[in-house]
């Protein structure tokens, strides 16, 4: 029997390269929530949805994340210029295993729903990128990327500039649209407040 092709798989790219000033410092996907690390969680939902497997941005001593079930991957450029730094590890590293796509995450979001990918892919139609969205509040790096860009991204970082939606702009984005409730499904750890936000949600969470 004939059907529809599989897509082609993704590399899924979990960003861990913050500086959690306002948690007080360290590295906040190794924070517990219920037990667990804000990265088991993570790992948990995306894995499924990824063939090509998983990596992980962060700079210093990837010992520190040595049950990750995938590479450890530095900034490409110097001065911890942000997030789409870790962005362009993604993508070089997927190029350097022949893999078309990319879909980032935070670290620090262990609700991700199980059908991300698959609602990236349908959101982006024609377009370069597609983003996740919840309520009205749009969430650039957690989106869906074409290994292509690694180019333009790194020309872009270059230059001195740094903001992700200003990257985006110019090439193109659809989005992808979660109900904010009862559990905002791309909720993000950034202070202690937060933190304590998601214990609440836990039980709520799908």
């Amino acid at each position: 029997m004939s059907g529809t092709p599989a897509p082609p798989p993704v590399l899924g790219l979990i960003l861990a390269g913050g500086r959690a000033r306002r948690m007080g410092g360290g590295d906040k996907p190794l924070l517990r929530l219920g037990g667990r690390t804000l990265l088991e969680r993570v790992v948990e939902r995306l894995a499924p949805q990824c063939g090509a497997g998983l990596a992980l941005s962060a700079n210093g001593d990837p010992a520190r994340f040595g049950a990750f079930p995938g590479p450890v991957l530095p900034d490409p450029l110097p001065g911890q210029p942000g997030p789409l730094a870790g962005i362009l590890a993604g993508l070089e590293h997927a190029a350097a295993l022949g893999v078309a796509d990319v879909v980032s995450v935070s670290g620090d979001a262990p609700f991700l729903p199980d059908d991300l990918v698959a609602r990236l892919r349908e959101a982006r139609g024609g377009a370069p990128v597609a983003i996740a969205a919840s309520g009205s509040r749009e969430h650039y790096t957690i989106a869906l990327w074409p290994a292509r860009l690694r180019g333009p991204l790194r020309a872009y970082l270059a230059g001195g500039e740094r903001r992700v939606g200003d990257f985006i702009a110019p090439h193109g984005a659809r989005a992808a649209s979660w109900p904010a409730q009862p559990v905002d499904p791309f909720l993000n750890v950034n202070t202690p407040e937060d933190l304590a936000s998601a214990e609440a949600a836990r039980a709520l969470a799908p």
